[in-house]
């Protein structure tokens, strides 16, 4: 027996002006926005980002892209994460990563580059 559609089947997409909103669809498939350079993240591209890291409570994530994700964390220690850089907006304000998004919008959607973290965070230091 098919199922009826209910309202809450498709989600309203007026309230898609935050940033990082995820719609979903099983008929019409994934469409998420990576909240950092604005393009579609594939599927095989998505990382749950918690916006304070698990290990200093953060519980909220945000999808980013892959590539995205991995310079956030190649840039920013957990402690920065936590204590200053805990929404898009701050993150977005960071001066590096400000460079990187720039860079990376110009990118196709499926793009990838291997990434390192900096001296300044593989030494722990602020």
């Amino acid at each position: 027996m098919a199922r009826r559609n209910s309202p809450n089947d498709i989600q309203d997409l007026s309230n898609l002006s935050r940033l990082g909103e995820v719609v979903i669809d099983a008929r019409l498939g994934d469409v998420v926005i990576c909240p950092l350079c604005d393009r579609v993240i594939p599927p095989a591209q998505r990382d749950a980002h918690h916006l304070v890291p698990k290990s200093k409570g953060g519980r909220q994530t945000k999808f980013l892209h892959r590539v995205c994700h991995r310079q956030v964390h190649a840039l920013l220690t957990e402690t920065e994460l936590a204590r200053q850089y805990a929404t898009v907006e701050a993150l977005l304000g960071h001066r590096e990563l400000q460079t990187f998004v720039a860079w990376v919008k110009t990118k196709p959607a499926e793009f990838s580059v291997p990434t390192s973290k900096s001296t300044r965070v593989r030494k722990g230091r602020r």
